[in-house]
């Protein structure tokens, strides 16, 4: 008869407590499985090269097997069956990521006629994409919103993704999403974009975005993190922006400028050839036809982070957003949330960089930075800013009409943080109205 040690059975039951438990038969997916193309279109995104009013550009993605690529696209109706479409063609580009190939489509739809909702779906012919819609901008200054992101940048299918559909039930109707740069942390790698698509997923097909870009757009991913002179490659192929005639070709589809009815929007690149885009921006701001100008680029012009401070931006940029009275300047990067404001006499040197308080309510400009991603950092001590805010994600809403521009900011969880008021007044500068019931300071 067989007799076993009680460290014998011991380890026999824990053998068998292990083989009962295993969960080696759950499956992980890759990146390469995850985000691997098809012939179904996929990362469907609406953009704008030219007038928001009368144009559409639209892009997507398949892999390699679709050789042709089309839009179907119509004035909507409530019968879809009775749409009776166009058809448009697209160009097709190839495309190598890092784990795959792909091609993507893009196509420029001209002629649309104003105020109006489209339907609209992409595919080769045989496989289609289902129906979405999309509104044209109006010829004319009307009350419209849009949503405004800081860095989404890492995490960004596990903590991000929450932060967008928040926004996205806030404010549904949006006429666009504006991202502050760093919409991704490694710029060449697939499955970062990939996460970045899974967030808004068939949002960014029926709201069209603005993007300016962000360091992580730029930064090769290495040891040394030196910053490559290219933009991310995924860039161009995925989002059609306007090609105006910027100073530097490295600056086509990074710096740009949109009218949206009565808006100037002006995208600038604060990672390369700051310098050579100063007569670009006096042109653009100096021949505005719109009452109100929102500038957005990524780096901040009042860094409330660490050791952070762009003196550079100041000196080239901020003559020109003083002289032409710039109302309202959206940035990222500091993963934190600041926003200027009159102090009233309060201690306003911020020590650390050097700098006084931002708003000039002789200017009327306001700065914001903000960050709608995980990833957070602390503030510099100093006091410079009416509205400071560390360790949490938030998400914009931006309201224009006629003269009143209306800004709130959230947390992640809908809750409103800060809200202010700019009115137009005729020969002054905007009257700042404060809405928000208390100030957070955490100096």
């Amino acid at each position: 008869m067989f007799r076993f040690s009680k460290a014998v059975l011991l380890g026999l039951f824990l053998c068998l407590y292990a083989l009962a438990h295993d969960d080696s038969g759950i499956v992980k997916y890759s990146s390469v499985e995850m985000y691997k193309p098809t012939p179904m279109p996929d990362r469907i995104v609406l953009t704008w090269e030219d007038n928001p009013a009368t144009t559409q550009s639209i892009t997507w993605r398949t892999d390699t097997s679709v050789k042709k690529a089309y839009v179907q696209i119509a004035v909507a109706n409530a019968s879809g069956r009775d749409l009776n479409p166009d058809l448009f063609g697209a160009k097709t580009i190839f495309f190598q990521s890092d784990i795959n190939q792909a091609h993507y489509h893009s196509v420029t739809i001209r002629s649309l006629d104003p105020n109006t909702l489209y339907a609209y779906r992409v595919g080769d012919g045989v496989n289609w994409s289902e129906y979405f819609h999309f509104k044209t901008a109006s010829s004319y200054p009307e009350p419209f919103s849009f949503i405004y992101f800081g860095d989404a940048q890492n995490e960004v299918r596990t903590h991000w993704s929450r932060v967008f559909r928040e926004a996205f039930r806030d404010a549904p109707r949006a006429s666009f999403i504006l991202h502050a740069g760093d919409l991704v942390d490694i710029k060449d790698m697939d499955s970062n974009w990939g996460e970045w698509h899974e967030g808004p997923d068939w949002v960014n097909a029926t709201i069209p975005l603005l993007a300016t870009p962000g360091n992580h757009e730029y930064v090769k991913y290495s040891k040394a993190k030196r910053t490559a002179p290219e933009i991310s490659a995924h860039w161009q192929p995925q989002f059609v922006f306007p090609i105006q005639d910027v100073p530097d070709e490295r600056l086509k589809e990074t710096v740009y400028y949109l009218d949206y009815q009565g808006v100037r929007f002006i995208s600038l690149d604060s990672n390369i050839a700051q310098e050579e885009q100063v007569p670009w921006i006096k042109s653009v701001l100096e021949n505005n036809p719109n009452k109100w100008t929102v500038v957005t680029f990524h780096h901040p012009m009042y860094s409330p982070g660490t050791d952070r401070d762009n003196p550079h931006l100041r000196k080239l940029w901020k003559p020109l957003f003083d002289e032409f009275k710039v109302d309202l300047v959206l940035n990222g990067h500091d993963h934190v949330y600041s926003r200027t404001g009159d102090l009233a006499g309060a201690k306003v040197e911020n020590v650390p960089n050097g700098y006084q308080q931002a708003y000039d309510p002789d200017v009327g400009t306001v700065y914001v930075v903000s960050v709608s991603g995980p990833k957070m950092y602390e503030f510099t001590k100093g006091n410079y800013a009416k509205k400071i805010l560390e360790d949490t994600q938030l998400y914009q809403i931006i309201d224009i009409s006629d003269n009143d521009l209306r800004f709130q900011a959230f947390d992640a969880t809908g809750n409103l943080y800060d809200e202010f008021k700019l009115k137009k007044r005729k020969s002054k500068p905007n009257q700042l109205i404060e809405l928000s019931k208390k100030v957070r300071n955490i100096n």
